[in-house]
């Protein structure tokens, strides 16, 4: 590695890997902070709502703030505020001081991710930029695979508040390099990007609309699709309007005329594919492995971290194979055909599955997905604006406000899909426990007369027909999952064949 570009790119890997780490560690464990600030689960992804919907506004304004102050006052300004957040979160015991610490982390945090690619152009081209790229997909694994285990480890040991502390360490290791090693003055240019107020409450209109929605569907699909879809719509027309209203201007805040290529336009459907994917899976495997099999939670956090790995792994393997072999579409190829593995193995389980030998392989193989397919996309979506900076931030900011509302789609496709088919296995399953069943009865009595032993128990017949009912659900959990992962075969086979035929990435 060039020492010269050593500190910023330290700096690339800890924001890359903070933007991967935060959103993994809290979304894995939202059970216990839930409790802890005493928010129920739609009070808490509303939370999350929010801080998408935010993070989409922040995103849209990265370059227009980087012009006017620099790359070194952006930058540290973002981590303070980040840490601000952070550190309010870790002392909050109520849901609003919860949100407002949330918040306040996404003004700064948001940002990241864009913020560590677009640092990798202030190297001039050659081997150390693409060292740099490197770099960055190594904080991209480094994030995803950490967060799960961190998140477990935390709080397994009753200190969640650990979370926030990881955060705000790391935070202050790249602030201290950021103050010696970043531009101090912003780019000489002879006309500034513009922002108009109303083109960004056109766009925080657009993304509230569309994440609300998504958020309330997890709990009020079946009751008001009709109203929600035609919310939805506003919000969708109203993410257009913006688009369509940047296009129109002479010097807009984001240059899409100027990106409407169809490498462009392939790698961000890409992107935001996987992002759904991404979000269905973080929601989806959780329930499974808990509810569907009956492993702890600190289990599921460690071998989800260990299964993980292999993004780090997977990684690589590629640099050392990409120099030789840089065509594209083997790499998108092998990712879904181990995705369509993935989706295999899990829904191929039993109850009885093995952790070691059934799911942690399982769990590998959507790391190498992850690695395969979005590394490969990220090295040919934006090849086509690399040459210029303004252009490849706005690009950089246009997939990662995208993906911020694909991951929302995701999880709202995954919890409705889920709670349907639960529903379903649900009434299939409980259509035989029935007075009058023989074995249902057989059963009742069996239990009652063991849980009659225990004498904290007053109502033995009572606590068995508990038992049975939550053996349903979990049957029914059990078998919603299994429905999940054919789909996840069905749609990876999809894919592996278009891309097989598609000439755009070559």
């Amino acid at each position: 590695m060039n020492s010269k570009y050593f500190p910023l790119f330290t700096i690339v890997f800890i924001l890359c890997a903070l933007e991967f780490l935060q959103s993994g560690m809290l979304a894995f464990a939202s059970a216990p902070i839930r409790g802890e600030i005493e928010a129920s689960p739609e009070e808490y992804s509303l939370v999350a709502a929010l801080y998408a919907c935010l993070a989409v506004v922040v995103i849209a304004k990265l370059h227009w703030i980087t012009e006017r102050f620099g790359w070194r006052k952006q930058v540290l300004s973002s981590l303070a505020l980040f840490v601000t957040g952070a550190a309010l979160c870790s002392v909050s015991s109520t849901l609003t001081e919860f949100t407002v610490g949330r918040l306040v982390m996404c003004l700064g945090g948001a940002s990241f991710m864009t913020t560590s690619r677009v640092l990798i152009n202030l190297i001039p081209p050659g081997p150390a930029r693409f060292t740099g790229i490197k770099v960055f997909a190594t904080g991209l694994a480094a994030g995803t695979a950490a967060a799960p285990f961190v998140a477990s480890f935390a709080v397994a040991h009753d200190h969640w508040q650990a979370i926030f502390w990881i955060l705000i360490g790391l935070s202050m290791i790249a602030a201290a390099l950021a103050i010696f090693n970043l531009p101090k003055t912003p780019p000489e240019k002879e006309k500034l990007t513009r922002s108009s107020p109303w083109t960004i409450l056109t766009l925080a209109t657009a993304s509230f609309f569309i994440l609300y929605i998504l958020q309330k569907s997890y709990y009020d699909f079946y009751a008001n699709a009709e109203i929600m879809v035609i919310f939805a719509l506003l919000g969708i027309f109203a993410l257009y309007s913006f688009f369509r209203l940047e296009h129109r201007k002479s010097s807009p805040l984001i240059k899409i005329g100027r990106l409407n290529s169809s490498r462009y336009i392939y790698g961000v459907a890409m992107f935001s594919f996987c992002y759904i994917v991404l979000g269905a899976n973080n929601y989806v495997l959780p329930s499974f492995l808990q509810t569907g099999l009956g492993f702890s939670w600190e289990t599921i956090g460690h071998f989800q971290a260990i299964g993980l790995t292999s993004t780090i792994l997977t990684w690589l393997i590629m640099m050392r194979l990409l120099p030789k072999y840089p065509s594209p579409k083997k790499y998108f190829m092998v990712g879904f055909a181990s995705l369509a593995a993935y989706g295999w193995m899990l829904m191929s389980v039993t109850p009885s599955a093995n952790m070691w030998k059934d799911i942690l392989p399982a769990l590998a193989l959507n790391g190498c997905f992850i690695m395969l397919v979005l590394a490969t996309t990220a090295m040919q979506t934006f090849r086509d604006v690399a040459h210029e900076e303004e252009l490849f931030t706005h690009a950089q900011q246009v997939k990662n406000m995208l993906g911020q509302i694909a991951m929302a789609i995701g999880t709202s496709i995954a919890t409705i899909f889920l709670q349907y088919r639960s529903t379903v296995h649900y009434g299939n399953i409980n259509v035989n426990l029935v007075p009058g069943n023989p074995t249902y009865e057989s059963q009742t009595a069996t239990l009652s007369s063991i849980l009659a032993l225990e004498p904290s128990i007053s109502s033995s017949t009572g606590a068995a027909l508990l038992l049975q009912s939550q053996e349903v659900s979990r049957q029914a959990t059990l078998l919603a999952g299994i429905d999940y992962f054919w789909a996840i075969i069905l749609i990876a086979a999809a894919f592996f064949c278009l891309l097989a035929l598609q000439k755009v990435f070559r």
